[in-house]
């Protein structure tokens, strides 16, 4: 067993000299080639690419000499400090690699926050001139521009013309940064052009701006303009009805609460706007699915303004997504408490999440107490409720929700064709299915290109042996909607069986199966085609693969015992 572990000591001294001789200079190497700065160091790294942020900073605090000649340790410790909230801490960290001039990018925007944080322009403004941005990226280029130049505002004095001239210089590439920024720069200048500018970003018919129209009606308000406040926020709630940010600004003011939820926003605070400059850049990263770094941002956001409390609904969503599910609880519990809307996001996120951890009694149990706390409930928040009931097999439920909703609105309302949709769904697993069939033809009527919704009703009408012909053109349909679906593309292979025609059959089942490689039912159809075809041994081979599938029902795997000796009936069906 010693040898063993001397063995395992080896190895990692032997990969963590490799690591180091290779990627960083090799001086100092005996400063820090021990078996604990070894297992601390990895520990971290790991700790950190696992989402465990706690730990990941602790293991790195106890080696943090390590910054002097390897720049891989400083942007893994930068980076546990951030995420650890340990803004100071991070900022004197890099401050220290800034003296020794081992500063990268990560450490000089980390800096450069607490000197703006503390409205300390003139050095953010010195550090921001004095660096080498060789290494930079287009994007952190950019964001050192858009800093700098609200700094030279800011440090400067400069008037709106100036300041404009300033920020138009940015890289045209970035148009909507620029717009937004123009927006902030006559809103922080207070010019007669700030309303002006503000409803030609909102009304934007090209990229949704509506997250912006809180900044307009936070200003409108501010001036005492509460009327024509009133009339952009429900009028943009008309177009975005589900914004959160913008359903809670609505409660806020009708409960007339000043602070708006600690949702502050000061366009007069070059913090404030940076703050925003860091949150489009998170959001930006994390629709790329960039999570870790969009964190960064994050942090960066909510550490220059604290106030603006919605910041930590994208950090939430991120860290659930990365699998932080325990980080992201104790944030949505936070929120949970910011107002109706936030609540209601909030437990619906804590429920799938519970859902995520097989607590299924308990995920049910908080939406239904958070639904049944509201007063009076949006159609959205019931629609909500009775998909949740619907996806949890709570079927007779949902479809007293969902009916609470087409009662309520009329056909051509978005929700119309989705309630229909998702009651017929209801419907159909408790067996009604008059009543289901009747749904998905109202949804269809309603709104007709609806390819999952053509999927489930033809479908049906496949498995029940009805309709056989006007399912395959239905899915044909579907089909061109939805290319490389898997679920369609095994839909329409399995029309064309049920229609007798096998070749074509199979070459369609072949493809969902390559779409869909794990799932029983399609490799069913597809061994199916294949009997049919004359490929009897072919067909077993896929049989036996679904029986050896943990997700194939007990009632497949009987049916499939059956076929791998007598094959499968010959399809029959009826035209009506």
């Amino acid at each position: 067993m010693n040898k063993f572990f001397k063995l395992i000591k080896i190895i990692l001294q032997t990969i963590f000299f490799c690591v180091f001789l290779f990627i960083n200079q090799a001086k100092g190497i005996e400063k820090i080639y021990t078996s604990d700065s070894l297992s601390n160091y990895f520990s971290g790294v790991l700790a950190l690419d696992n989402n465990k942020l706690k730990d990941s900073y602790d293991f790195l605090k106890k080696i943090e000499n390590l910054n002097d000649k390897h720049s891989n340790y400083s942007k893994s410790y930068i980076e546990s400090l951030i995420y650890n909230s340990k803004y100071y801490e991070a900022s004197r960290y890099a401050n220290l690699l800034r003296k020794k001039k081992l500063n990268f990018y990560e450490s000089d925007i980390v800096l450069v926050s607490k000197f703006i944080k503390n409205n300390q322009y003139n050095k953010a403004y010195d550090y921001l001139l004095s660096l080498e941005k060789e290494e930079y990226s287009d994007l952190e280029i950019l964001i050192h521009q858009i800093i700098l130049s609200w700094i030279k505002v800011e440090k400067f004095k400069l008037n709106l013309n100036d300041s404009q001239t300033t920020l138009k210089s940015l890289d045209t590439r970035f148009k909507n940064i620029k717009s937004i920024n123009s927006v902030f720069l006559n809103c922080y200048f207070d010019s007669p052009k700030t309303q002006e500018s503000f409803e030609k970003l909102i009304n934007n018919k090209k990229t949704d701006f509506s997250r912006y129209t809180f900044f307009y009606v936070n200003y409108l308000n501010k001036k005492s303009f509460f009327e024509k406040a009133n009339l952009v926020l429900n009028k943009k709630l008309k177009v975005t009805p589900r914004n959160l940010l913008l359903n809670q600004l609505k409660l806020d003011i009708n409960n007339k609460k000043s602070n708006y939820l600690k949702n502050e926003f000061n366009c007069k605070r070059v913090s404030n706007i940076i703050a925003e400059l860091f949150y489009i850049t998170a959001n930006a990263l994390s629709s790329q699915s960039i999570y870790s770094y969009s964190n960064f941002y994050l942090h960066l956001a909510i550490f220059l303004n604290p106030d603006f409390f919605s910041y930590n609904t994208l950090l939430a969503e991120n860290l659930t997504i990365m699998g932080n599910y325990k980080k992201a609880k104790k944030i949505y519990s936070v929120l949970s408490k910011g107002g109706g809307a936030f609540n209601w996001h909030s437990s619906k996120q804590l429920a799938l999440i519970d859902l995520e951890q097989n607590k299924p009694d308990k995920a049910i149990q908080i939406i239904k107490n958070s639904y049944l706390k509201i007063k009076k409930p949006s159609i959205y928040q019931t629609y909500d409720y009775a998909n949740f009931l619907k996806n949890n097999e709570k079927f007779n439920q949902s479809i007293r929700y969902y009916t609470n909703v087409i009662e309520k609105i009329p056909k051509s309302h978005e929700l119309y064709p989705k309630a229909k949709d998702g009651r017929g769904i209801s419907y159909e697993q408790i067996g009604e299915w008059k009543k289901a069939e009747k749904d998905f033809l109202s949804s269809l009527k309603a709104k007709p290109d609806q390819a999952y919704v053509i999927n489930y009703l033809a479908y049906s009408w496949i498995e029940k042996g009805i309709k056989i012909e006007k399912s395959l053109k239905m899915l044909e349909e579907a089909n061109r909607l939805r290319t490389n679906d898997g679920y369609i593309t095994d839909s329409l292979g399995w029309a064309l069986f049920k229609l007798q025609k096998y070749e074509e059959a199979k070459k369609i089942l072949q493809k969902a199966v390559q779409l869909m490689p794990s799932d029983p039912i399609v490799n069913d159809h597809f061994a199916d085609a294949l009997w049919m075809s004359g490929k009897k041994i072919q067909a077993r081979y896929y049989w036996k693969y679904v029986l050896k599938m943990e997700d194939a029902e007990d009632e497949l795997k009987q049916k499939i015992l059956n076929k791998i000796i007598k094959g499968p009936a010959k399809p029959n069906h009826k035209v009506y």
